[in-house]
C-alpha cells in the first residue's frame, strides 16, 4: 500500500509555543493513506524556557505561510519585521525590539550551526542576508531575545535565531510556482534516506519601472554517515534594484511610485558554505565550517549631491573566506544540577573589501580599499540548578577579537585587540501546570567594523577620525511570564536593553556610523489558540521606547526605531483537502532625525495563501498584499540633489514602497 505524508499538515500560528492540535490523527481524503506526518504541532515550553520571549517555530507553521521573498520566513519571529529598500537580492532591512537592525546588526541568524553574519561587510556591520535559504527545507526555527543565554555571541544583543534544515526530508517534491511580474520560482527535494539533495531557482522582475532582473540560483545538499553529517549550501544571485526614491518626485508627477533615479543600480552576490556536525544528542554539538562569500553591491541615495556630474553612485565589494568552528557539551553532576561548557572561533580572511565611487557600474575613483584579517575566540560556560518548580541559569562568556588592516592608506592600517566579559542570569518559577515566570539579565555585544577600530583619518576628507572599540557591549534584563493550556497560549515579556553604541544609516554618505549610547524599554504579549482541530488563531504585539541616553543636543530619538509592531494570522483546514492562511503585520510610525521633526507614517499589508490537496499533488494560490496597500515597506529622511536643485540639495522623505497586490499560482508533486 501506498504510503502518502502529509507535508503541510497544519500550522499554528506562525508564532508562539501552543500544539496545533490533539494527538487525533488528522483526516485525510482518500483510502490509501496508512501514516499522516504531523510537522505543525511543537512542544510546548512551560517547565522548559528560560524566557518569555524565546520559542520554537515548526515546519508546519510556515508551510503554508504566504512569502513575498525568503527573508520574511524570519517573520515568523514574535515582533520581527523584514522589510526591503533596495533590490531583491540584497538583504533584508531587520526591524526588533525598536532596533533599524540595518541588515542584522544587532540579530544573528546560523544556519545548521553556521553563522551567516558577515563582520566588517562592504555594506554593514553583521550583514545579514538569508535569500540563500529555500524555506521549503528550513525544518525548525529556534530564536531568543536578549542577551541572556552564554553561548549566544556576536550580533545576538536584540536576539538571535537558528535555522536548521532538515535532516531528511519527509518526501521528496518538485514545485513550481508562477506570478505577476514574470515571477518563476522551481523548487526539487529529493529524499536521499541518510541525507538530501535541494535546488531552488527563482525569476522575477517586479513591479518595478525598470525590470529587476532577477537570477537567483540556491543548492542544498547533506550526507550523514558515522555519527556526522556533511552538508553543502551554494547560492549565487544578480539583480537590478529600485532603491529608495524622494516623496518630491512623486509629489511632482516627474516620478512614478515605482519608479527610480539611477537606473545602473544593482547587486551580484554568492556564498557557499561546506560544514562538518556530530550531533548525538541535545547535550553535545560540534559544527565545523568553511564559507566563500562574495558581493558588489551599486546604489545611489543621493543622485547629484556630491558628484553634480557623475552623479553619487558607489560600490561597495568585498571577497572573504571564512573558516570556524563551534560546540559544547553537558555533565549533569547530580539530579539538580547540570554544566554545560562550550567554546568557538571564527577566522574571516577578506581579501578586499572596497568602496569605490562609480558611473553606471564603471569604477571612477577608489574612497578605500583594504585587507582585513579578523580572529574571534570566545569560551563560555552555564550551570543550571533545578528543583522542583524552580530553575536558575548562572552563565559567563568570555570573547576575544584580534584585526589587522592593511588599508590603500597606510594611516588607517593598523592592528587591535579587544576582550569582553559577559555575566548572564535566568531565574524561572513554575507556578502551577500551566503557569511558569521569569526573570532574566546579561551582558550581550556586538563587534564593530575592524577598519573603525584602526583608522586615523576619515578616507573621503582626510580628516581626523575617532577609532571605534571592537566590541560595543549591551546590557539587557527582563521579566516575563507563559501560560500554557492545550490548544491555548499566551506569553508576556516586559524587557529593557542598554547599548554603549550602536550603527545607524545615514542617508547622505550611503554608509553607517557608531553612535553614543542608547536605551530601550518593551513591551511584548503573545498568545497562540486552537478552538478547535483544523483552526489556529495568533496574535503578537511589541512596543518599544528607544532613546539615546544624556541629552544630546540635536534630539534624542533613534531614527527609524519601530514604535510597535503587530503580528497577527489564522490558519484554517477548510476540508480534509483545503487549507488556507492569512497574515497581517501592521508595523508602528518612527522618528526619522533624532528631534523628531521627521516621521514615518505606519504600514499594514495583509497576504494569503490557499492549498488544495489531490493525493500527492498539490495546487497553491498566494495573494500577496491582498488589499492593495500604498504604504511604504520603509522611509528615511535626508539630503540628496535632482538635477536643477540647490548645490546643497533638498532634505526631503525618501522611501521604497509595498509592492502592490499580486496573485501566485504554484503546484507541488510529492514522490
Amino acid at each position: 500500500m501506498n504510503r502518502v505524508r502529509l507535508l503541510c499538515a497544519l500550522a499554528g500560528g506562525v508564532l508562539g509555543a501552543a500544539p496545533l492540535y490533539a494527538d487525533e490523527a488528522i483526516p485525510t481524503a482518500g483510502p490509501e493513506i496508512d501514516e499522516v506526518y504531523v510537522w505543525g504541532k511543537r512542544e510546548g515550553r512551560v517547565g522548559v524556557a528560560a524566557s518569555a520571549s524565546e520559542g520554537e517555530v515548526s515546519y508546519g507553521a510556515y508551510a503554508d505561510r504566504p512569502l513575498l521573498r525568503p527573508g520574511e520566513l524570519a517573520e515568523v519571529i514574535p515582533g520581527l519585521a523584514a522589510t526591503q529598500h533596495s533590490g531583491s537580492g540584497k538583504a533584508n532591512q531587520f526591524f526588533l525590539r525598536g532596533f533599524n537592525l540595518d541588515h542584522g546588526t544587532d540579530f544573528s541568524i546560523s544556519l545548521d550551526g553556521v553563522p551567516l553574519n558577515l563582520r566588517t561587510h562592504a555594506h554593514g556591520q553583521g550583514y545579514l542576508d538569508v535569500n540563500g535559504v529555500t524555506p521549503e527545507f528550513v525544518q525548525t526555527i529556534d530564536y531568543r531575545k536578549g542577551p541572556y543565554f552564554a553561548d549566544a555571541g556576536d550580533f545576538s544583543a536584540a536576539g538571535t535565531a537558528a535555522f536548521r534544515t532538515f535532516e531528511r526530508l519527509p518526501a521528496s517534491f518538485v514545485e513550481t510556482q508562477v506570478g505577476e511580474h514574470r515571477f518563476g520560482r522551481a523548487v526539487v527535494g529529493v529524499d536521499l534516506g541518510a541525507g538530501l539533495l535541494g535546488l531552488d531557482l527563482t525569476t522575477a522582475d517586479g513591479p518595478w519601472a525598470r525590470d529587476e532582473n532577477l537570477r537567483k540560483v540556491s543548492a542544498l545538499g547533506r550526507v550523514a554517515a558515522g555519527g556526522w553529517s556533511l552538508t553543502a549550501l551554494a547560492y549565487d544571485a544578480s539583480w537590478d534594484s529600485t532603491d529608495q526614491i524622494p516623496r518630491r518626485a512623486v509629489e511632482a508627477g516627474t516620478l512614478s511610485r515605482f519608479g527610480l533615479i539611477d537606473d545602473t543600480d544593482g547587486g551580484k552576490t554568492s556564498r557557499f558554505i561546506l560544514s562538518a556536525r556530530r550531533r548525538p544528542d541535545a547535550d553535545s554539538d560540534l559544527v565545523i565550517y568553511a564559507q566563500r562569500y562574495t558581493l558588489n553591491l551599486w546604489s545611489n541615495f543621493t543622485y547629484f549631491l556630491d558628484d553634480p556630474v557623475n552623479g553619487d553612485q558607489f560600490e561597495q565589494a568585498e571577497k572573504r573566506w571564512i573558516a570556524g568552528a563551534s560546540g559544547f557539551t553537558t555533565w549533569r553532576p547530580s539530579g539538580t544540577l547540570t554544566l554545560r561548557a562550550g567554546a568557538e572561533t571564527r577566522l574571516d580572511d577578506i581579501g578586499s573589501v572596497g568602496l569605490y565611487r562609480t558611473k553606471a557600474r564603471r569604477r571612477l575613483s577608489t574612497d578605500r580599499r583594504d585587507e582585513v584579517r579578523e580572529l574571534s575566540a570566545g569560551v563560555w560556560g552555564a550551570a543550571t540548578w533545578a528543583d522542583g518548580p524552580l530553575r536558575a541559569t548562572l552563565g559567563l562568556r568570555a570573547d576575544a577579537i584580534h584585526v589587522d588592516v592593511d588599508s590603500d592608506n597606510p594611516l588607517n592600517s593598523g592592528r587591535a585587540t579587544d576582550a569582553q566579559v559577559s555575566p548572564k542570569l535566568t531565574l524561572a518559577w513554575r507556578i502551577s501546570p500551566a503557569v511558569e515566570v521569569y526573570a532574566d539579565a546579561g551582558r550581550g555585544f556586538h563587534s564593530n567594523d575592524a577598519r573603525g577600530a584602526v583608522q586615523r583619518v576619515v578616507p573621503s576628507t582626510g580628516d581626523p577620525a575617532d577609532k571605534a572599540p571592537l566590541f560595543a557591549a549591551a546590557d539587557g534584563a527582563e521579566l516575563g511570564a507563559r501560560y500554557e493550556t492545550p490548544g491555548f497560549a499566551a506569553s508576556l515579556a516586559l524587557w529593557a536593553l542598554r547599548l554603549e553604541s550602536e550603527l545607524v544609516y545615514v542617508g547622505d554618505a550611503g554608509e553607517t556610523e557608531s553612535t553614543d549610547g542608547t536605551k530601550r524599554l518593551g513591551v511584548e504579549a503573545l498568545m497562540t489558540w486552537s478552538p478547535r482541530p483544523g483552526v489556529n488563531l495568533d496574535l503578537s504585539a511589541a512596543a518599544t521606547r528607544a532613546r539615546y541616553r544624556g541629552d544630546p543636543p540635536g534630539g534624542a530619538r533613534i531614527p527609524n526605531a519601530l514604535e510597535y509592531a503587530v503580528t497577527a494570522g489564522a490558519t484554517v483546514r477548510l476540508t480534509p483537502r483545503d487549507i488556507a492562511q492569512l497574515t497581517l503585520r501592521r508595523l508602528g510610525p518612527a522618528p526619522l532625525v533624532e528631534d523628531d521633526s521627521a516621521r514615518s507614517r505606519s504600514s499594514t499589508v495583509v497576504n494569503l495563501a490557499y492549498t488544495r490537496t489531490f493525493g500527492r499533488l498539490a495546487a497553491r494560490v498566494d495573494v500577496l498584499n491582498l488589499f492593495d496597500s500604498k504604504d511604504n515597506d520603509i522611509t528615511y529622511f535626508y539630503a540628496s540633489r535632482l538635477p536643477g536643485e540647490p548645490d546643497e540639495g533638498v532634505e526631503d522623505f525618501h522611501f521604497h514602497p509595498m509592492e502592490p497586490r499580486q496573485v501566485r499560482v504554484g503546484l507541488r508533486y510529492t514522490f
